[in-house]
């Protein structure tokens, strides 16, 4: 799977043109499907939030509001009871899985569940974009300060990758620079902090950051 890690999503034109090289066609010839799970893990987030993504409303502009071919939604939770028979070749059959934000454990927690996590190896064509949490997941840890999800049991997620990241840098006043080196100090991995303009791109084991913004890198 290759992977468009991002903070806000397909923000400014070096990122769309990451993206576009990665699926290896323009985004108005590619079947997408949005996975909302992670925004049930978080309190900030709701029916309407969730409505917001799968409708492509204008501030999703920049994940499910790209001109996509078609537009399907994978809803983690819901894939255990209808069986792998189904769900399997809808996941096989897409160009990209739009992965929006939330809580990253209840993410981790459902693409285990759901048997996502274990299909990822069979997935080597299919672009992975992910929004904060849905990048989150897939690194090591994400650090207490970012689990919102009660019923998590630690900060783990899972370590497709072998880097942490910090999200919206200097877009909240919580996400700050300072509050980044605080948070990557006791990670115990190399990280990133990155903010709404920045994206990594992980093909083949080979990480590249992709910027038009701020972004810092942490030694372990």
């Amino acid at each position: 799977m290759k992977l468009l890690l991002t903070s806000g999503g397909v923000t400014n034109p070096s990122i769309h043109s990451a993206l576009v090289r990665l699926l290896g066609k323009p985004i108005t010839e590619c079947h997408a499907l949005c996975v909302p799970t992670a925004q049930w893990g978080h309190p900030m987030c709701g029916p309407t939030s969730v409505r917001g993504l799968l409708a492509a409303e204008p501030r999703f502009r920049h994940l499910s509001g790209l001109g996509w071919a078609s537009l399907g939604v994978l809803e983690l939770t819901a894939l255990s009871s209808i069986g792998a028979q189904r769900w399997v070749p809808w996941a096989r059959e897409a160009d990209v899985l739009l992965v929006d934000g939330g809580d990253a454990t209840y993410l981790c927690h459902w693409m285990r569940e759901s048997g996502l996590a274990d299909l990822l190896p069979e997935l080597p064509g299919t672009v992975w974009v992910g929004v904060s949490a849905g990048s989150m997941v897939m690194t090591p840890r994400i650090g207490t300060s970012f689990v919102e999800w009660p019923a998590a049991p630690d900060d783990r997620t899972l370590g497709v990758v072998d880097f942490s990241i910090f999200p919206h840098l200097d877009a909240f006043p919580t996400n700050t620079l300072a509050h980044a080196q605080r948070w990557a100090a006791g990670i115990g991995v190399p990280a990133y902090a990155i903010d709404e303009q920045t994206a990594i791109q992980v093909v083949d084991g080979a990480v590249e950051v992709i910027s038009e913004g701020q972004w810092q890198k942490f030694g372990a």
